[in-house]
C-alpha cells in the first residue's frame, strides 16, 4: 500500500440516476402541490375579475373581452414548454446566459450543475402537476358524478399521500448522496460532506451489499478496551470502491 493512488468518489444528483431520480421527485412534489394551490386561487381571483369586466361592457357592440383566466393557462402552458425545450435542449447553458444578458439589471448566470439542479427541480415539478392535478380532477369528476359511493376519497388520499412519499424521497437521496476519498498510505477514509475522518484501523470488517450501481457498506468498528469508537456505520458508494474498501479493511486487521 506504500505508493496506492487515493480512491475519490462523488454520489450526488450529478453522477447518481438515483439519487438525482428522488431528489427531482422530492423537490418536485412539495414546489408542485405549493403551485396548484396558488395558481387555483389566482385562476379564481381572475374568474370573479373576469365576471365583473363582462358585466360591465355594453351588450350587442361585439366587443369580446379576452377571459383572463384563458391568459393564465396559457402562459402557464407557455412557461411549461419552455422548460421543457430548455431540458431537451443540447445548448442550455448558452440560452440561460443570453437571457440573463438581456435582463435590466445585472444578474449573475447560474453555473452548469446549478442550471442541471434547477431544470431538474422544473421537470419533477411538471410532472407532479400532472400527476396530483389528474388526481384531483378525478376525484372532482367521481364526486359530482357520484360514480363512487365513496366519493372522491380515495383520489384526495393519494393526492396528499404524495406529500410524505416526497419526504422519504428527500430523505433517501440525502442517505444515498456521499462524497469521499480513501488514502491507503495514510490509513484513512475522508468524508467530505459532512467532514469527517475514520481510520483504517479501528475497522474490523466491513460487509458489502450491492444494488444495481449502489453498495452499500456495513463498517464494523473495533472496541478497544471495551471503548466505543465514534463514526458512520454505514458508508454508500460506489461497487468498484466498495470493493477496494473491503479489501483495505481486511489488509488493515
Amino acid at each position: 500500500m506504500a505508493d496506492a493512488q487515493p480512491i475519490q468518489w462523488r454520489r450526488d444528483a450529478t453522477t447518481s440516476r438515483a439519487v438525482r431520480a428522488l431528489w427531482a421527485f422530492g423537490v418536485g412534489t412539495f414546489f408542485a402541490v405549493i403551485s396548484i394551490v396558488a395558481v387555483w386561487r389566482v385562476f379564481d381571483l381572475l374568474g370573479q375579475a373576469g365576471s365583473t369586466i363582462l358585466s360591465a361592457t355594453v351588450a350587442g357592440t361585439g366587443f369580446d373581452l379576452t377571459s383572463p383566466q384563458a391568459v393564465l393557462v396559457a402562459g402557464l402552458l407557455g412557461l411549461a414548454a419552455s422548460i421543457l425545450a430548455l431540458a431537451a435542449s443540447a445548448h442550455r447553458q448558452a440560452h440561460i446566459e443570453r437571457f440573463f444578458a438581456g435582463l435590466p439589471l445585472p444578474v449573475s448566470t447560474p453555473s452548469e450543475r446549478g442550471l442541471q439542479r434547477a431544470i431538474d427541480a422544473a421537470l419533477g415539478t411538471l410532472a407532479m402537476v400532472g400527476v396530483v392535478g389528474a388526481l384531483m380532477l378525478a376525484g372532482r369528476l367521481v364526486s359530482q358524478g357520484d360514480l363512487l359511493a365513496v366519493g372522491a376519497g380515495p383520489f384526495t388520499f393519494l393526492a396528499a399521500f404524495t406529500l410524505p412519499l416526497a419526504l422519504i424521497a428527500l430523505v433517501g437521496s440525502s442517505f444515498l448522496r456521499s462524497v469521499g476519498t480513501i488514502d491507503a498510505d495514510e490509513g484513512a477514509i475522508y468524508l467530505h460532506d459532512p467532514e469527517e475522518r475514520i481510520a483504517l484501523e479501528h475497522l474490523q470488517d466491513a460487509s458489502v451489499r450491492t444494488v444495481g450501481d449502489t453498495a452499500i457498506v456495513t463498517l464494523e468498528y473495533a472496541t478497544p478496551e471495551g471503548r466505543y469508537v465514534p463514526g458512520p456505520r454505514r458508508l454508500v458508494v460506489p461497487p468498484v470502491v466498495a470493493q477496494e474498501l473491503e479489501l483495505l479493511v481486511g489488509r488493515s486487521r
